[in-house]
């Protein structure tokens, strides 16, 4: 269908990228859903066992301490835990870090079900919403970079759930449990130092991780457009191949990832100063408190223990601390990437079923179309005013030239667009007030260019009919006569036809397509050149197979080549978006006008071929 190829309309305005909060509360519902007691508990409990790991390792290093105290003869440890002896509070201490640690798993066990089952509704809504936007979304946007902000997306929402809720909220709470336990037994001084420590480190990692989130947008960019051009070459890779631009497409690829690498490069080099400035910031927090804690000692204050524990405190909270900048780099770029993924799902679908649509009920299968006018932009309108009523087991061919309208009528009766004026119905049913699904189960089109999917050939034909049986299939090969050359290959009907069923000649894959549609049986075809790549021969055994398959049913078919719609009950004419001559084929020839010349002009193009 030529016309919304040549004429896409517009470019799809994409709605702007959700703002980091207001993608957190869109990921809300699917960790707390209604209805779902059993997600709930599960994600409570997992809570539960993230503060009580936190707990314990927050008391680790008093065990730690009251082994060196113990060692060391001081007598401020509690008398219970002397009591153990320094042997005993060493493998106390052993023992809180492996709950820790067994509790911190216990949670991740817990949690993952409740992750996983949000991933796979996420996938699920965005994957189909997808096929719920327009023709007119997909033909404009480039299929490279839709999948990419889709993969992203997905993945950004696996990183938000690991180590935003099991990171960022435990290294939160572990810092706050430590600055009470500094300013309880220490003093306020060292509870100072810590939080004050803690908070510049915290501003300067998010500052500069903010300057490098705009550096990594840069670079995700770049290789959005490098895998684009990477999938698109490799989609052409005849064409490329026939044009010997080999080259050409990599020099194409290669200029994508030069820019990829500029940014890559300061991405690198962003890091670099990131790890400097962090390091400085911790080194001299965590001196600061040695030193004090050390005066501490002299001047009998503190333990030898006290030291010790103050050391393992700093050690405890500034490893993770090391993490932050790669974390928070991490879920800010996952908040994008799931802002644009969400920003995806937010695009409105052109297309819909009104409030209250009714399935679509085919009596006899009658096509009337009332005025008719549409337009894929507003700059030019295609259709200008189309009546036509197509009777039910009616045979219709539409012809004319290029751009005059055919394939635009085919694309509005499927309802790939709604038209701007007038209407189209179906048994006096107007197709905006059907459900789509029920519309499009009861129309069967055989495309120009038919494309499968990367699959058996068994599997394209029974497309047409979920559920169709090995015997169903075989009828349906044999209408379409490829019955025969499918048993002639290696593994016959399970032979995988390669990508968009390259495997396959173009005749063959059309003749795929045909049966698919034999095998859907639908009450009105619509052909769009359905024989346009078939020998001679093939085409007029397929022909017959599609005069069979019409016989009680509407069928509206777009020719280019008139000897195949001879014989039909009525051809009309289009021309620049109007109907210009109606009738049979031995009436619009006797008529000399606009059918009779281009069926001379015809015959005399396949005379010349078949002198040559």
């Amino acid at each position: 269908m030529s016309e919304a190829r040549q004429r896409p309309g517009p470019t799809p305005v994409d709605p702007p990228e959700m703002s980091g909060w207001a993608t957190m509360k869109r990921m809300a519902p699917y960790l707390w859903p209604k209805g779902q007691t059993w997600v709930k508990r599960r994600v409570v409990i997992a809570m539960a066992m993230l503060v009580l790991a936190k707990v314990i390792s927050v008391s680790t290093p008093f065990f730690y301490k009251a082994a060196v105290d113990a060692l060391a003869g001081d007598a401020p440890t509690p008398a219970f835990m002397l009591g153990l002896g320094a042997v005993g509070m060493t493998v106390a201490y052993g023992l809180a870090r492996l709950g820790a640690v067994a509790f911190g798993e216990l949670r991740d066990a817990i949690f993952v079900r409740v992750g996983q089952r949000a991933l796979r509704q996420l996938a699920l809504e965005t994957f189909t919403h997808i096929h719920r936007l327009s023709l007119r979304y997909h033909i404009s946007r480039k299929t490279g970079g839709l999948s990419r902000i889709i993969e992203r997306g997905v993945k950004g929402v696996d990183f938000l759930l690991r180590f935003m809720l099991f990171s960022i909220g435990p290294l939160f709470i572990e810092l706050t449990l430590v600055a009470i336990i500094f300013a309880v037994v220490f003093g306020w001084q060292y509870m100072v130092v810590v939080v004050a420590t803690v908070a510049l480190y915290v501003a300067f990692t998010f500052k500069v991780t903010e300057w490098r989130v705009q550096i990594r947008r840069q670079m995700n960019e770049q290789d959005t457009d490098a895998n684009q051009k990477a999938i698109d070459s490799l989609l052409n890779f005849e064409t490329v191949k026939y044009f010997g631009a080999e080259l050409r497409e990599a020099e194409r690829y290669d200029a994508a990832m030069a820019g990829y690498e500029k940014a890559a490069v300061k991405t690198g080099q962003s890091l670099a100063v990131l790890n400097a400035g962090q390091s400085l910031l911790i080194t001299a927090g965590l001196v600061a408190v040695m030193v004090m804690a050390a005066y501490g000692v002299q001047a009998g204050r503190l333990t030898v223990g006290d030291f010790v524990m103050v050391n393992a405190y700093m050690i405890q909270i500034t490893l993770p601390l090391g993490f932050l900048g790669t974390v928070y780099r991490e879920i800010r770029q996952a908040l994008v990437d799931m802002g644009q993924m969400f920003g995806l799902l937010a695009q409105p679908a052109e297309v819909s079923d009104a409030p209250g649509a009714r399935p679509l009920a085919v009596a006899g299968g009658t096509v009337e179309l009332e005025n008719v006018r549409f337009g894929y932009d507003a700059g030019r309108t295609i259709l200008k005013g189309i009546s036509l009523r197509v009777e039910a087991g009616e045979t219709v061919a539409l012809v004319g030239p290029s751009g005059s309208g055919k394939s635009t009528i085919g694309r509005l009766l499927f309802r790939f667009y709604d038209v701007n004026e007038g209407a189209i119905r179906i048994d006096g049913q107007d197709l905006r007030a059907v459900t789509q699904d029920s519309l499009h189960a009861q129309i069967g089109v055989v495309p120009q260019d038919t494309v499968l999917f990367n699959d058996t050939i068994f599997y394209n034909i029974a497309y047409g009919r979920p559920g169709a049986t090995p015997e169903q299939v075989e009828a349906a090969a044999r209408a379409a006569k490829i019955h025969d050359f499918i048993l002639r290959l290696p593994e016959g009907y399970r032979t995988m036809v390669g990508e968009r069923g390259l495997k396959l000649s173009g005749g063959e894959k059309q003749r795929v397509g045909i049966a698919r549609t034999l095998l859907k049986n639908p009450p009105i075809l619509l052909l769009d050149e359905a024989t346009s790549a078939l020998d001679t021969q093939t085409e007029r055994d397929i022909q017959d197979s599609l005069r069979e398959m019409g016989e009680g049913r509407t069928v509206i078919t777009i020719a280019h080549r008139l000897s195949t719609i001879a014989d039909a009950d009525r051809i009309v004419v289009l021309e620049e978006g109007r109907i210009v001559e109606e009738g049979r084929h031995e009436q619009l020839l006797a008529r000399s006008g606009r059918y009779a010349s281009m069926w001379a002009r015809q015959s005399a193009e396949e005379e010349d071929e078949a002198a040559a």
